[in-house]
């Protein structure tokens, strides 16, 4: 037990510090991308059910660090504000695949010809995807109706949104936080499995190529794994034994299907879109990961043995990374200690109806935060339950769709707590409820 402990602490030690220096940085592209992607770029290439616009659609959604559950509501919002069915899919399927930060990441493990293949299997599965669905998917029934609606992923163009600290704040707070939870359980497994598979697990037990491919497969669909943090789990495994097509398989199909997803894709756009997205990314990972193993050169990927992880990119001395290690794991301490402290103090704070309950001479005027009242009369509010989101892109596509509402003034979602709060002087539950819906969450009434 202890040198099993030993073992383990070691690998995480070499996981965290191999990693951290690229995280890092893939989080200042993260925030770069946000701040400075323009809304305009999804009317003018998103819209028509072409291949064009599938491959646009792929392009753009590759380098964007959305994490898998961020990828929903935002290729929703997308699909809301007039993009075609076909590059909603092609979004749905290539932007879980890859992002800045885990296609850094990719080359830190697994070196420059894997995350390269990372991208160039994310674009072609996208478009095909999206070509399928518009193909298959024209007659397919959905529930929503396509409205403009802004995107959750939209930048306003004011000079303040695109300062230097907006993109620190999203890149190194909000990001982070939205995948810190995956990144530490999939660091977590990575090292476990590290220290428990023995180096020839996959020679001795698994050494059938296609039964191999399946069982990873099988394993990844129904599981959610972020982009970034399967990539220590598929080094780990490769180390192991594992062949580089498998180890594909794992990083396509494990950020892109689980069975949330795969709920909310019926739910919103079809059965026929459903398989045409499922079709695209299975086929997909089988496909590429056998051309990987008969077709690609063998030396590509020669790097990757019980070493490897070791002692790779010796390039960037050991004190920059324990450096990147220790400001990565000081930002995910201070924003779960941020995040408690900011969950604590929204439950400490009266709602507006305690606030007017508690207040006997509405003549005076009342002092309220911009929050609660905005107004030349009395504004009305509600709490309901909300299930399903889960960041900060759950929480900006909530608010700003429930925004576009008639007599709404203002929404505020709180995924911590399952919960939205919407104040105005008019509030339509059923179509709050519609809208809700829409976007792939749980409307669950009134708290």
């Amino acid at each position: 037990m202890i040198q099993f402990f030993i073992q383990f602490i070691s690998e995480l030690f070499y996981l965290l510090n191999a990693m951290s220096p690229y995280l890092l940085l893939g989080f200042f592209f993260a925030g770069v991308l946000k701040v400075w992607f323009p809304q305009k770029w999804i009317d003018r290439y998103m819209g028509k059910s072409n291949v064009r616009s599938a491959i646009n659609t792929a392009l753009i959604g590759i380098p964007l660090p959305l994490c898998s559950c961020g990828v929903i509501p935002t290729g929703i919002s997308f699909y809301k504000n007039g993009a075609s069915k076909g590059s909603s899919v092609s979004f749905l399927i290539s932007t879980p695949q890859t992002g800045v930060d885990s296609v850094l990441v990719t080359y830190s493990l697994l070196g420059l010809p894997f995350a390269l293949i990372r991208v160039v299997v994310a674009l072609v599965t996208g478009v095909i995807g999206g070509v399928f669905t518009n193909l298959t998917g024209k007659n397919d029934e959905n529930v929503t109706t396509k409205n403009p609606e802004p995107s959750c992923c939209s930048s306003s163009p004011s000079t303040s949104s695109k300062s230097i600290t907006r993109v620190l704040k999203y890149g190194f707070h909000e990001f982070l936080m939205d995948i810190a939870k995956w990144l530490i359980i999939g660091i977590l497994i990575a090292a476990g499995l590290s220290a428990v598979i023995p180096d020839d697990f996959f020679s001795l037990y698994l050494d059938n190529e296609l039964l191999s491919m399946l069982t990873i497969l099988l394993a990844s669909v129904p599981l959610y794994l972020c982009a970034t943090a399967s990539v220590p789990i598929a080094a780990v495994l490769m180390m192991k034994g594992l062949s580089p097509g498998a180890a594909l398989i794992l990083l396509m199909a494990g950020p892109a299907t689980n069975a949330a997803t795969i709920t909310i894709i019926k739910k919103i756009f079809g059965s026929k879109t459903l398989f045409s997205y499922l079709i695209s990314i299975i086929g997909g990972a089988i496909v590429f990961g056998l051309a990987i193993n008969h077709f690609l050169p063998a030396q590509w990927f020669q790097m990757i043995d019980s070493s490897h992880l070791h002692h790779q990119h010796e390039l960037l001395p050991q004190w920059f990374k324990i450096l990147s290690s220790v400001i990565l794991v000081s930002l995910i301490i201070y924003g779960y200690i941020k995040k408690h402290l900011d969950l604590k103090k929204t439950k400490s704070q009266p709602t507006i109806k305690t606030v007017l309950a508690n207040n006997t001479n509405l003549q005076q005027p009342l002092s309220f935060s911009a929050t609660q009242f905005s107004f030349a009369g009395i504004l009305k509010t509600e709490a309901f339950k909300v299930e399903g989101m889960t960041c900060s892109h759950c929480k900006a596509s909530v608010e700003t769709n429930l925004k576009k509402l008639d007599g709404i003034n203002t929404v505020n979602a709180n995924p911590a707590l399952n919960k939205v709060e919407v104040s105005g002087s008019e509030i339509n539950q059923i179509k709050i409820e519609e809208v809700i819906n829409s976007l792939g969450y749980n409307f669950k009434g009134k708290l």
